[in-house]
């Protein structure tokens, strides 16, 4: 594409395999990341994190960590880095700065306690659905600028606490309006589908109509499965319901109804064709008398 010199005079300025003060800085700032991560075929995921200014942690100019709150349980992120550790942050100053921050580099997770053995002044956050079930370690690998040519000039919302109790449309003291975008500090680790965004993209919905419709072809497909409770509705009219001579044929069957309440699908099978025997009996063509005596074996004999 023609780039090749361009690419060069930013790896050869801009790319560093450390996190300088700046950089350093403006970490410490930032309450959101967009994280990127692969699986150990390739397989991709993009997430985001959010936290209070200085959650995700510069330890040194190689080395910084982050916590993983309580979430939904997918887990996808810590399941990629388990396979492999390679990740990519994206850090955006949408408020103030209005420029971006890259870093890469590879990953390993560390518990709560062991990592307050070596890091005794680590805060402890006082927002319950904020304590970090597990850290992430990173080591940098690669830390480069994204430009502001492109990212937008954002006005920060109301982060008073409980914001989003106001119902969608409802006015505050101030006039202002509630909205689904706004959090309050009740919100880090609910389960409360609301405040978590509800159905928002309707998949939910969806999950449940293409569960409906599983269930219905599943009955569709067995309409024509033998059914104690339909049995009798598929004997032809003025048929017995068992020949003499197929119980007969079939010592075990009133043990077996005893014992399981139902026919065995051996017995159901047995039945059946009794059934079509005693059917082609009454319309067997009468000849002559000797073949009226001779017991009919079947259309093909």
């Amino acid at each position: 594409m023609g780039t090749v010199e361009r690419a060069e005079k930013f790896y050869g300025e801009q790319v560093l395999d450390h996190l300088n003060a700046r950089m350093r800085d403006f970490v410490a700032r930032q309450e959101m990341f967009f994280l990127a991560t692969a699986d150990r075929h390739g397989e991709c995921d993009n997430s985001f994190r959010a936290g209070p200014p200085g959650f995700l942690r510069v330890l040194d100019e190689r080395t910084l960590i982050y916590p993983e709150y309580r979430g939904n349980g997918v887990h996808a992120s810590l399941g990629n880095l388990s396979e492999n550790p390679h990740l990519g942050i994206l850090m955006v100053d949408f408020t103030h700065d209005r420029i971006g921050l890259h870093i890469n580099g590879s990953a390993r997770t560390v518990s709560d306690a062991e990592l307050r053995v070596s890091h005794p002044g680590l805060p402890v956050d006082p927002v319950p659905g904020r304590r970090a079930r597990v850290w992430v370690e990173v080591g940098v690998e690669e830390a480069y600028i994204h430009c502001r040519k492109h990212i937008p000039h954002l006005v920060k919302a109301d982060s008073r606490p409980y914001a989003a109790e106001r119902r969608d449309g409802e006015r505050d003291e101030r006039g202002e309006r509630g909205d689904r975008g706004e959090r309050g500090e009740g919100d880090w680790g609910t389960d409360d589908s609301r405040r978590k965004g509800g159905d928002f993209f309707g998949a939910a919905a969806q999950a449940a109509e293409r569960a409906a419709g599983r269930a219905d072809e599943r009955t569709a497909g067995r309409a024509d499965e033998w059914v104690p409770e339909r049995a009798l509705e598929r004997v032809p009219a003025g048929l017995p319901e068992w020949p003499e001579h197929g119980r007969a044929a079939t010592g075990q069957w009133d043990y077996e109804r005893e014992r399981h309440g139902r026919r065995t699908e051996a017995q159901e099978w047995q039945r059946r064709a009794e059934l079509v025997l005693e059917q082609a009996r009454r319309w067997q063509p009468v000849e002559s008398q000797q073949e009226q005596r001779e017991p009919f074996r079947g259309w093909f004999g």
